[in-house]
C-alpha cells in the first residue's frame, strides 16, 4: 500500500511539473481545456491539481477556467537567485578544466575599467610568475578576461574605454592602437573567446570566455593562463565550453 501511495504522489508531482512547462510556453493565461489538450491530461485531472497549485500560488487563477503562472515562481526562482555563487559554482568546473589542461585557470570579474581575479587553481609546485593572483587587478584590454568584457559591452562602449585609459602600453604586444582593439573585440565576438599574447606580461599567454548570468548578461570571465611555449590556443574551444557549462549553472539559458 505505501509504494502505491508513493507511486501516485510522484504521478501527481509529474502531472504538476507537466502543467507549470506547458504555462510556462505561453505569454498570456491559458485556459483549462487548451491545458488537458497539451498535457494530456483528463481535465478533471488537470483542474483538481491546478486548484491545488492555486491554493499554494504556483499558479494564479486569472477567472474561473483560466490560468497563469503563480508570483509564488518569481519570489522562489529570486530567492534562488541570491543565493548563487559565481565563485560556488564555477570552482568545480575550474578544477576539471584545470586537470584537464594542467595549466592555470582563472575565475575573474569586472569592477569599472579593471577585472579582479576571485579565484584560481593552479599546478602545485608552478614557478609560473602570473599576475593572475587573487584579488589583483588588471586593466581590460591587456587581458583575455578583460577583453571579452569590452566585446560584449554594448556597441561603441570600447570606444569610450580607449578615450578614458589611453590604452596604456605594459609589454610590446600591448594593443595600444584603438581601430586594432576594435577589430580584436569584432573577432572575440565572433569566435566566442580571447588571446592574451603576452600583452600583460612578458613570457605569459592566456585564453578567456565569458560567463554569462540568468539575463544574459556577462558577469564573469573564465580564463587559463600559461607560459607562452606551453600554451596550446586549441584549448580556446575547451575554455569557452566550460565557461558556458558555469553559464548554465548559474541560470543562463542561451
Amino acid at each position: 500500500m505505501a509504494a502505491n501511495e508513493a507511486k501516485s504522489s510522484i504521478q501527481v508531482i509529474e502531472r504538476m511539473m507537466t502543467l507549470l512547462d506547458a504555462l510556462a510556453e505561453h505569454t498570456s493565461p491559458v485556459n483549462l481545456k487548451l491545458l488537458a489538450t497539451e498535457t494530456g491530461l483528463h481535465p478533471s485531472t488537470a483542474h483538481r491539481i491546478l486548484s491545488v497549485m492555486v491554493e499554494s500560488r504556483l499558479v494564479d487563477r486569472i477567472e474561473p477556467g483560466t490560468y497563469r503562472l503563480g508570483i509564488r515562481l518569481l519570489e522562489l526562482g529570486n530567492l534562488v537567485k541570491s543565493r548563487i555563487s559565481v565563485r560556488q559554482q564555477a570552482l568545480p568546473y575550474m578544477q576539471t578544466l584545470h586537470q584537464e589542461l594542467g595549466e592555470t585557470v582563472n575565475l575573474s570579474v569586472r569592477q569599472n575599467d579593471e577585472v579582479v581575479y576571485i579565484e584560481r587553481t593552479a599546478p602545485g609546485g608552478s614557478m609560473m610568475r602570473v599576475v593572475q593572483i587573487i584579488g589583483t587587478r588588471a586593466p581590460l584590454h591587456v587581458t583575455a578576461v578583460g577583453k571579452v568584457f569590452l566585446a560584449y559591452d554594448g556597441a561603441g562602449s570600447w570606444t569610450e574605454y580607449v578615450k578614458r585609459s589611453g590604452l596604456r602600453r605594459y609589454t610590446d604586444n600591448t594593443l595600444t592602437d584603438g581601430e586594432a582593439l576594435a577589430r580584436e573585440l569584432e573577432r572575440i565576438r565572433g569566435q566566442g573567446y580571447a588571446f592574451d599574447n603576452e600583452e600583460a606580461e612578458k613570457g605569459v599567454s592566456c585564453i578567456g570566455a565569458a560567463i554569462y548570468n540568468d539575463e544574459g548578461r556577462v558577469v564573469a570571465g573564465l580564463s587559463v593562463s600559461a607560459p607562452s611555449d606551453r600554451l596550446n590556443k586549441e584549448w580556446a574551444r575547451t575554455v569557452r565550453s566550460t565557461a558556458e557549462q558555469i553559464s548554465r549553472a548559474i541560470g543562463y539559458r542561451p
